[in-house]
């Protein structure tokens, strides 16, 4: 999710606390290489649109088509290696249910980045967006947020890549991602 210009958080440098503040105590990948830093990410966007099939394909490379849904939060960290070196994010995996409402804005506290995913197959989690948006942003200020449109190997795309604007009105990156298929969840990952 880090990449060189582009990617989900691109042009983090090493050392680099001013975007998202201060760095913690830092530990060693699997490979032994230190981690340059470590952040928490907020993942959101309503019930059923990937962001749980998002940290596992990641986690595992695997991909699960069985909906399960997320109750309150799970936490996962993830390690992305770029040019500056190691980064680890810890992903708060958020539900997407509207009835965890209240409990879900206590999860955003302290997020330094995020990802706000919908469905292209799903007018109303598109439509939904802008109160992801407004929630978040309300908790985490000015942190950088990316806007993901998963689904898109699909043959029933409802959300038309000319009617997805919200990330320009925000001035945020927008990725369209499979997934199933790994369409761009690799170049998210990588800012390729």
């Amino acid at each position: 999710m880090i990449g060189n210009q582009g990617g989900l958080f691109g042009g983090i440098q090493q050392g680099d606390q001013s975007a998202f503040g201060q760095q913690q105590q830092q530990q060693p990948t699997q490979s032994g290489q230190q981690v340059v830093a470590e952040f928490k990410m907020v993942l959101v966007g309503d019930g059923g649109v990937g962001k749980t099939t998002f940290v596992k394909r990641h986690l595992t490379g695997e991909f699960e088509k069985k909906y399960i849904a997320t109750q309150g939060v799970e936490v996962s960290s993830i390690v992305f290696f770029t040019n500056h070196g190691p980064i680890r994010f810890h992903i708060w995996d958020t539900a997407g249910q509207e009835k965890l409402g209240g409990l879900r804005e206590g999860y955003y506290i302290g997020g330094q980045c995020a990802v706000v995913m919908f469905d292209v197959c799903s007018r109303i989690t598109y439509k939904n967006v802008p109160k992801w948006y407004k929630d978040l942003t309300r908790i985490c200020e000015n942190i950088p947020i990316v806007l993901v449109g998963n689904k898109v190997d699909a043959k029933d795309r409802k959300v038309k890549a000319r009617q997805i604007t919200f990330h320009r009105k925000r001035n945020l990156q927008y990725y369209d991602v499979s997934l199933n298929l790994t369409t761009n969840s690799k170049s998210l990952s990588s800012g390729s």
